[in-house]
């Protein structure tokens, strides 16, 4: 009885780790939701947030669970998860946030946590363990979400340019500041999304692997689903302020008919993506789509030594998260 009693207990200091995790994503990526719409002006920072959460949280009505699937049960073989593995993987992931968040530097909790997976699965079986057509996917979007991004927000900027060439740039302004509310919030929902379903794939790896849930089951317990997305969703209505600068101003100076464009292009990327059952970043997606939107007017518009920085940072996320998961991994054998 007494091991029951201290097996439950780990499991629901690992839920509420979980959340916490989902939580951070919200509030280390509310600036990718936001940050267009705040910095050309058309929502106030507080209005923001709020806006941003609302459609993180009503993601829930919206997309399949197909992220969820492959987190929870396409990156690691069955049988190999247990309460370790899955505490290496979180602290991992929340080390890196914590860290790329107090330095501003808008990197992936998305690949933070796949990092984290991938490092404490290693540390206890070796890389045998893992499926790698979960892994290719996840990996091969790091690259493609930033260039799908590119490419769109580029081609929406251009469409935009020529449907709008016979129009004042004040008529321009007043027409975008009322449509980036349409694409702010659709890459709200998009974030929310892709962004929840990851939280929810890990905890449902844990209740598979303690028994708490059937691994035939086609999708995890309710409470599990609508806990995830309110996490999220409550992390963004705090805001990753630290982040928004960087993605709203530095990068690129943005215009309304800019943030619509980059927004709509991101959107389109996450969308797809869920619907693949892909987890990706969204902090690649909106960059991708950011720097499309600049280079589209000139290419001195895009400050690619800020970019440059960013990307530095994307490709240290995985193998950073996996060595802090790791050692946490090894860490945990000892506490529980």
């Amino acid at each position: 009885m007494a091991t029951v009693q201290v097996a439950l207990w780990v499991i629901l200091l690992l839920v509420a780790l979980a959340l916490a995790f989902d939580f951070m994503n919200g509030f280390h990526d509310a600036a990718n939701s936001i940050a267009t719409v705040v910095s050309t002006g058309v929502l106030k920072p507080a209005h923001a947030v709020l806006f941003a959460a609302f459609f993180n949280l009503i993601a829930i009505f919206i997309f399949h669970l197909s992220v969820a699937a492959t987190v929870g049960k396409g990156i690691v073989h069955p049988g190999v998860v247990d309460v370790h593995v899955v505490f290496g993987a979180l602290v991992g992931a929340i080390a890196w946030n914590l860290l790329t968040w107090y330095y501003g530097i808008p990197s992936s909790s998305s690949h933070a946590l796949i990092g984290g997976i991938v490092g404490a699965v290693i540390a206890k079986a070796g890389s045998g363990a893992l499926v790698s057509a979960g892994i290719l996917k996840t990996v091969a979007f790091i690259f493609v979400s930033p260039l799908l991004g590119f490419l769109l927000g580029s081609l929406m900027m251009v469409l935009v340019a020529w449907i709008c060439r016979r129009a004042t740039p004040s008529r321009v302004d007043s027409w975008f500041r009322r449509l980036q509310l349409v694409s702010a919030g659709a890459y709200s929902l998009g974030h929310g999304g892709n962004d929840a379903q990851k939280t929810i794939g890990i905890i449902w790896m844990l209740l598979i692997a303690t028994g708490y849930t059937a691994a035939s089951d086609t999708s995890p317990p309710t409470w599990v689903i609508v806990s995830c997305y309110t996490a999220i969703a409550a992390g963004t209505m705090f805001g990753g302020w630290r982040i928004v600068k960087t993605m709203g101003q530095k990068i690129t100076k943005l215009k309304p008919v800019g943030g619509f464009c980059a927004e709509t292009g991101g959107a389109m990327t996450l969308f797809l993506a869920t619907a693949l059952g892909i987890p990706v970043s969204t902090t690649h997606t909106i960059t991708g789509a950011i720097v499309g939107v600049g280079s589209s007017q000139r290419a001195s518009a895009v400050r690619w030594g800020v970019a440059g920085n960013i990307v530095w940072a994307w490709i240290f996320t995985i193998p950073a998260a996996a060595f802090v998961a790791a050692i946490s991994y090894w860490i945990s054998l000892q506490i529980f």
